[in-house]
């Protein structure tokens, strides 16, 4: 067995397990597993503020296993998740894993 074939299979038994390291959420009406990365979300943050006086962006970085998600989505494409919608400010396939940073405007 290669090394791609063991990243592949460590996709749902390691990174994305709902045992250790991600809880199963609703995006698009399908139900998966998914970790929500709140540490590197406040670092991307830091680096990029885009609040207008008033309105604030609600970030959140997520990663899915792409057999899970389906295509990849597009950047500026809207996503459901638990019931809120957010748009897709950023989609990255990162071997097998989408890294996905959702943005809503809140006032």
């Amino acid at each position: 067995m290669g090394f791609k074939n063991i990243v592949r299979e460590d996709v749902h038994n390691v990174f994305l397990n709902i045992e250790e390291f991600s809880e199963i959420h609703t995006i698009n009406g399908k139900s998966m597993p998914v970790q929500v990365d709140s540490n590197e979300q406040i670092e991307r943050e830091k680096r990029s503020a885009k609040n207008i006086e008033g309105i604030f962006t609600n970030q959140r970085l997520i990663y899915v296993a792409a057999s899970d998600f389906g295509p990849m989505p597009k950047q500026g494409s809207l996503l459901t998740m638990d019931n809120r919608m957010f748009r897709v400010a950023d989609a990255v396939d990162e071997d097998g894993i989408y890294s996905i940073t959702l943005e809503a405007n809140r006032a």
